[in-house]
């Protein structure tokens, strides 16, 4: 990186917070609404980007564009098949979340359960994004930060120095971010660097694809299609190591809905939509992205393979940092670094937030200080988010003296809880009958499966497994709350917070976002462009 590039990546980090701040003026964020929840005040387009810049990291696309270079467009199932789990996300649990009225998503199972489902709900939530999720982002991140623009080489200094001054410089502004402007500054800024990073992240595959066809797109993709045919197939194998076939109905299928339609970190984005209408189109405007962004998730790693040949089949995960310094030009360097730096930003600032909301809501106000006053919630909160961020700072360069144990952990963790949480509240919202006491013994007998299988059938891919404990866990909640009923479940008095009304193309748009999904299955597949 010469002078140029740092000076336009620190006018466009400085900016794009001028920009954010100024926008999120508007509320007031000493109340625990407006500091948690944006004061439900943002609009499809803030929603969308906080969404899409929560759940995409740095690591994703190294790792995924690393994946797809060794096995090809079978990768994209993460991106691609999730959009169908968002679709539901809008049109079935959106609207009745925001019926309830309620802050966080374990506040839904308090309402329909009980008080102390919600606090284990609540709490494995909160252990996952502390342990694992906050400083692995930092870690992996900073990591991948420096892979593509050499810190340590610019600085003089040792790569694990270089990956402490870039988790530093990520933590510090992510927690001002969310001290200064709570979830709407937040949400703005996600906003801009979402468009940055699309703008960039299609740039670099379609100038590569350019090399390849000497000047010409069209002959870089014929290229491709003649030299790679087997990689663009997106249909692996019923032993693939990435995605088995039968797995994308089923394990896939019931993940995604968890991490998209269950999890405290991605739905407490939509929850501070202005009314429903808002929140569903913010909601399929992230489920768009995420059919397309498989051409810069994934499909860069294919190219990577064209150009490079078979050189990185040591190390897939150098594939995408390479071609980033293979066909980037050097004068945009900066802006392409500015939007990496807001990846990982907002990856942190949106778990961060997510796990103060919870601390705050759940714990500190009904257990710990129950006189507790709105300002005194969001005072705590404040003063949780700056503890916790400082932790996962020091806790994020750790990480390197045990990166692959620990990052396995990481993957693997959200199973011994999103089965159970999944079907929990799909029982809520269209069973009477389930029970509280079933939720619980359906969580307990869960983990204890779970971990069991990871001993016993610990070659067996984990979305097989997935599979199976989701009918099973389901099974468990049916029978339990048959042998030990407790009445019927109804609600008659809802606290709805903003007008519900439905966004009026909802039905269309659902349709179109499966038909889409499906298309770009076919494309991608022996009937299509694979061979």
């Amino acid at each position: 990186m010469n002078l140029f590039s740092i000076l336009s990546f620190v006018v466009i980090i400085s900016c794009v917070w001028l920009f954010a701040y100024k926008r999120s003026r508007g509320v007031n964020v000493d109340g625990a609404e407006g500091f948690f929840m944006g004061g439900r005040s943002l609009t499809a387009l803030p929603i969308a980007g906080s969404i899409i810049m929560t759940n995409l990291s740095t690591e994703q696309i190294v790792g995924q564009n690393g994946q797809s270079y060794v096995a090809g467009m079978e990768v994209m199932a993460w991106e691609v098949t999730s959009a169908i789990a968002i679709v539901m996300l809008a049109s079935v649990f959106l609207p009745k979340y925001l019926k309830y009225g309620i802050n966080t998503v374990s506040d839904f199972i308090e309402i329909r359960y009980d008080t102390q489902i919600k606090r284990i709900i609540s709490a494995l939530f909160i252990i996952t994004y502390i342990t694992s999720f906050l400083p692995v982002v930092l870690y992996s991140g900073s990591l991948v930060f420096n892979k593509i623009f050499r810190i340590d080489e610019l600085l003089g200094i040792r790569p694990i120095t270089s990956i402490i001054v870039v988790s530093l410089a990520i933590g510090v502004i992510g927690i001002l971010y969310l001290l200064i402007g709570g979830l709407r500054l937040s949400a703005y800024s996600d906003t801009v660097y979402g468009f940055g990073l699309l703008a960039c992240g299609l740039l670099i595959p379609t100038i590569g694809v350019t090399m390849l066809g000497n000047g010409s797109f069209i002959a870089g993709i014929d290229h491709i299609v003649d030299n790679t045919p087997w990689l663009l197939n997106s249909v692996g194998s019923i032993d693939s190591a990435i995605v088995p076939w039968p797995t994308l109905l089923t394990g896939m299928m019931f993940n995604n809905l968890y991490f998209w339609c269950t999890n405290q970190m991605i739905v407490q984005k939509a929850l501070a939509g202005k009314n429903l209408a808002e929140a569903q189109k913010g909601v399929f405007l992230v489920g768009f992205f995420k059919v397309f962004g498989a051409l810069f998730l994934v499909f860069p790693g294919i190219v990577a393979r064209n150009i490079f040949g078979d050189a990185l089949m040591g190390m897939p995960d150098e594939a995408y940092p390479t071609l980033v310094t293979h066909v980037l030009p050097e004068m945009i360097y900066g802006v392409f670094a500015a939007v990496i730096f807001g990846a990982i930003l907002s990856s942190f600032s949106g778990a961060l937030n997510a796990t103060s909301t919870l601390l705050s809501l759940d714990f500190y106000k009904p257990v710990f200080n129950k006189q507790a006053t709105d300002y005194d919630i969001t005072r705590f909160g404040k003063k949780i988010t700056i503890a916790i961020g400082l932790l996962s700072i020091f806790i994020s360069p750790l990480i390197s003296f045990a990166p692959a144990g620990l990052y396995q952990f990481v993957q693997e963790f959200n199973g011994l809880y999103n089965m159970p949480l999944l079907v929990i509240i799909l029982l809520a919202f269209y069973s009477k009958k389930a029970t509280a006491f079933a939720a619980k013994v359906t969580i307990y007998l869960h983990i204890i499966l779970y971990a069991l299988s990871k001993i016993v059938l610990k070659d067996v891919h984990f979305l097989y497994v997935l599979s199976v404990l989701f009918f099973l866990d389901m099974l468990v909640m049916f029978v339990v709350s048959k042998l030990k009923p407790d009445g019927d479940f109804e609600l008659k008095v809802f606290n709805t917070k903003v007008d519900i009304t439905p966004w009026k193309h909802t039905k269309l748009v659902s349709v179109i976002t499966v038909l889409v999904v499906v298309l770009t299955y076919l494309m991608f597949s022996p009937v299509g462009i694979a061979r």
